[in-house]
């Protein structure tokens, strides 16, 4: 077999490995994560084989021309400490050359990612838990439709770094493993939030809201899709009404990341963020 490493992108039915492997590092993926994803940018899923062995991966989705995410940073347990990392993270670095990267990354972690020019924005708090009984939907609280992804689209681009509409049709719009709900004022939409199966319990992300009133709103939605079941939402913990949101429903504190970037940081209104879309792809 040729010992070789070769990079690429990654074929049809590759990421659905890359996520089956993060499900085999405990992160946890949904169950539906994978069209999703490819629907963010088709290019920025990079697999390193030897001959036509998958043994590293990494997603560096790019949003537009000046934002790109870190995500699905992996190599197989059986082929590390050989190089590949670093091959397969040169690769995906060097196709976002000329934008901002960012990446959400793991405490053990941090200092490496320093070396790499990143720098810490702020961090991020995972919390998790089973809300026995949720509340009640309000009246103003709506399942998404077809006709409000435009606007879901652009309310988001207010507060995530860049546009990212072929991304949020595919996440907002399948609703078989995913459910999104919006909250709508006069004035349009107050805030949206999404909730998906995962291999353990659901994750909610994003949770996108102009004020905890709204946030409260979708949460309480979005947990009764849980059934009973547990629950994890990754929450800024710069935003001070949203850790005691999920603090007053009982979830606790789990592990943290740091949301980090190399090259000028975007400005995000981290009042709105009630909890982050994904750790993969920002």
């Amino acid at each position: 077999m040729n010992s070789a490493l070769s990079i690429r992108t990654m074929r049809p039915g590759e990421l659905e490995l890359a996520l089956e492997w993060a499900r085999q590092e405990g992160w946890n993926p949904g169950l539906d994560d994978a069209h999703a994803f490819h629907a963010a940018d088709p290019s920025g899923f990079l697999v390193g084989t030897i001959g036509e062995v998958p043994v590293a991966c990494i997603s560096v989705v790019k949003y537009g021309d000046s934002f790109a995410f870190v995500g699905l940073y992996i190599v197989h347990p059986e082929f590390r400490g050989k190089g590949h990392g670093k091959a397969v993270w040169d690769a995906g670095m060097a196709s976002a050359a000329g934008r901002t990267v960012g990446l959400d990354g793991v405490v053990e972690r941090q200092s490496d990612y320093r070396r790499a020019g990143f720098e810490v924005a702020y961090r991020t708090m995972r919390y998790g838990g089973i809300v026995a009984n949720p509340s009640q939907a309000g009246a103003d609280v709506l399942p998404v439709s077809a006709e409000l992804l435009d606007e879901i689209s652009h309310y988001d681009a207010g507060i995530f770094p860049a546009m990212r509409a072929s991304f949020l049709t595919e996440w907002c719009g399948s609703q078989e493993k995913r459910r999104t709900f919006v909250v709508r004022g006069e004035a349009g939409i107050r805030g949206y939030g999404t909730i998906r199966r995962c291999f353990e319990g659901f994750k909610i992300g994003p949770l996108f809201a102009d004020d905890r009133q709204a946030a409260e709103a979708l949460i309480g939605t979005l947990l009764r899709e849980a059934k009973g079941q547990r629950v994890y939402i990754d929450v800024p913990a710069e935003n001070d009404e949203a850790v005691r949101l999920v603090a007053a429903l009982g979830l606790e504190p789990g592990f943290e990341t740091a949301r980090m970037y190399r090259g000028p940081a975007p400005a995000i209104p981290l009042e709105r963020v009630f909890g982050t879309t994904t750790l993969e792809l920002g």
